[in-house]
């Protein structure tokens, strides 16, 4: 059996007499799926008694129920059983590598949730491997039983190298390239430097005109009503990072399309909550409002999938027709491609999903192959998942460590005040606070009266071998340290303890198996997730991770830390306010500026 991936379908323009012959009732369908209502994301509407009658991987015709029986015998018939048929989810904005698989992998929970086509940006890849990197995520997708579209990672790295070190440096040429080389780059990836674009940075336009000068849409990371007007001044068009009403009012009023984050209410990403409200509340059209995931770790990837985001829309009060329109139709238009996916029409792949009441997947379609069947993966989509892309070599040896950093600060001799990154949930932006803190004998009594916890950065790429060290505030590490090398966006190590040798042994952990996230508890390590593929992904199918996931979580947990582990990666991210840690030190965002550990 052949592994199914998108090039399975043969495009439209080579099919179109023969979906013409199907749907006329000259020829038989490859497959009719009857006994079904159907979900239309065009007139937003579930109709009664409907089959779909599709052929070559596409939709040839939706008709009413019973009517295959008056043509040529379809060559197989499937009974939905009252169940409701509708389009296969299209989430426009997610990071693969995030879900710590690879991508072949991630298409394995993506078709149990029932979503069939992702536009990823691979900026963490990029970040790590430059162009080689988001090449191999390409030739991974193109393996994938999964429609896999890049949007081109713009902001690599994410600030300047005065402010960070990278592995990767995507200037303007090296992006138009993979616009020119791929053909699945359909957009330019968040430009998450806004306040470069708002001030007219030379080198963030350039980037921004790679993609307008070849028709392609640029989508945005913005934070700050302040910022709406010169985004989209600067043919911004989309953005993810809506966190309240106004804010989303602003954007959808601005012209920009707003991509309705939802996520595990336990962390930091489900800001749907908020965002959606110009709908609920302000009577707002939802024609240009998207559901998406955009970052999801493995264990939530199965159990908070796009199909979930739609239902919390719902949730919110949005009706379930609609909301399963931002969750397909909406993501394709906003790509230009609702002729292709998105909804049943006539010549639209044949991307399904049976959907139950509750509009929880039981089935998914993939270019008519049925890939889940009863929530359970079938034989065609098992096959094809156990031929999964081998990255090359080069991915697996991306961490690189100077000799015996120096993890923790200098002991203070004369009073002085910290500039400490405090942590609060739900851990997105972390504000800047002033700690005044006596000499002592050791750090001990220090970190306990002011609750405070080292946290160093440690530059893995081989370049500068730099190392920052800094201070959290509340962070309720109780003892020992925890580590990732999945460090936004640059993916540097961050290490966070409650004393230096513990932080050393977590530190030690990623470094030999060339990448992780780690809980080290009383000189021994409590939990591990590795992730050898360019210091991000893991090797293995996603419900092993998932595993492994739990496990870390559940000891992340018990060791105290506030926020969780996908919150405590971004403690790295010099692009959110109020103050980051990078490899150079602490940053001050917006300013863009760096400032001592101490006053």
């Amino acid at each position: 059996m052949m592994a199914i991936t998108r090039f399975s379908v043969a495009p439209l323009w080579q099919q179109t007499r023969t979906l013409a012959d199907v749907a006329s009732g000259r020829a038989p369908a490859d497959l009719v799926i009857t006994g079904a209502r159907m979900l239309s994301t065009y007139s937003e509407r579930i109709l009664p008694e409907r089959e779909i009658w599709l052929s070559g991987g596409r939709i040839a015709a939706v008709k009413p129920a019973g009517a295959h029986s008056a043509g040529p015998a379809p060559k197989a018939v499937y009974d939905a059983r009252g169940g409701i048929i509708a389009p296969g989810l299209v989430d426009p904005h997610i990071h693969i590598e995030s879900s710590m698989v690879t991508a072949c992998a991630y298409a394995e929970a993506a078709l149990l949730n029932g979503t069939t086509t992702i536009f990823c940006d691979s900026h963490e890849i990029g970040n790590v491997m430059d162009v080689a990197g988001v090449e191999a995520m390409l030739e991974d997708a193109r393996l994938a039983p999964l429609s896999i579209f890049l949007t081109v990672p713009s902001t690599v790295p994410a600030t300047s190298p005065e402010l960070e070190t990278a592995g990767g440096d995507l200037t303007p040429e090296k992006i138009g390239a993979i616009f020119d080389k791929w053909p699945e780059a359909a957009a330019l990836g968040e430009k998450m430097d806004f306040v470069p674009v708002a001030m007219g940075d030379p080198r963030a336009h350039a980037i921004i005109a790679e993609a307008l000068k070849r028709g392609r849409p640029v989508s945005g990371h913005i934070y700050g009503r302040e910022f709406v007007a010169p985004y989209a001044a600067a043919g911004v068009t989309d953005t993810h990072e809506a966190i309240d009403r106004d804010i989303s009012e602003d954007f959808a009023e601005a012209g920009i399309w707003v991509f309705l984050r939802g996520g595990n209410p336990a962390t930091p990403w489900n800001s749907i909550v908020e965002a959606i409200k110009p709908i609920t509340e302000l009577g707002v059209s939802h024609k240009r409002f998207c559901v998406c995931t955009d970052d999801r770790d493995a264990d939530d990837l199965l159990a908070f999938g796009l199909d979930w985001v739609v239902r919390e829309a719902i949730r919110c009060g949005v009706s379930p027709e609609k909301a399963w329109s931002m969750g397909s139709l909406h993501g394709a238009t906003r790509f230009g491609m609702s002729e292709e996916i998105g909804g049943l029409g006539g010549g639209r792949r044949a991307d399904l999903v049976l959907l139950d009441d509750e509009l929880k997947p039981r089935n998914t379609w993939y270019g008519g192959e049925l890939m889940v069947e009863d929530r359970r993966v079938t034989p065609v989509l098992e096959e094809t998942l156990e031929q999964r892309y081998r990255y090359p070599s080069a991915a697996y040896n991306t961490v690189h460590l100077p000799r015996n950093p120096k993890l923790i600060p200098d002991l203070p001799t004369e009073p002085v005040t910290v500039n400490a990154i405090g942590i609060e949930m739900p851990g997105i932006v972390l504000p800047h606070r002033k700690v005044a803190i006596e000499p002592a004998n050791d750090w001990a009594a220090i970190l306990d009266q002011h609750r405070l916890t080292f946290v160093s950065v440690i530059e893995r790429h081989g370049r500068s071998g730099t190392v920052a060290n800094g201070l959290l505030q509340d962070f309720g590490l109780t003892s020992g340290a925890v580590a990732s090398s999945v460090g936004h966006d640059s993916h540097n190590i961050i290490v966070a303890g409650t004393n230096e040798a513990d932080m050393a042994l977590a530190l030690q952990a990623i470094e030999e198996a060339s990448g992780g996230i780690v809980v080290v508890r009383d000189g021994k390590v409590a939990a591990f997730v590795g992730l050898p593929v360019a210091g991000l992904m893991s090797d293995k199918r996603v419900h092993e991770v998932a595993a492994e996931n739990q496990a870390l979580k559940e000891a992340w947990q018990a060791a105290g830390c506030t926020i969780p582990y996908m919150g405590f990666n971004l403690i790295p991210l010099s692009v959110i306010p109020e103050i980051r840690i990078t490899d150079m030190g602490l940053v001050k965002v917006p300013e863009m500026t760096l400032v001592p550990l101490y006053d």
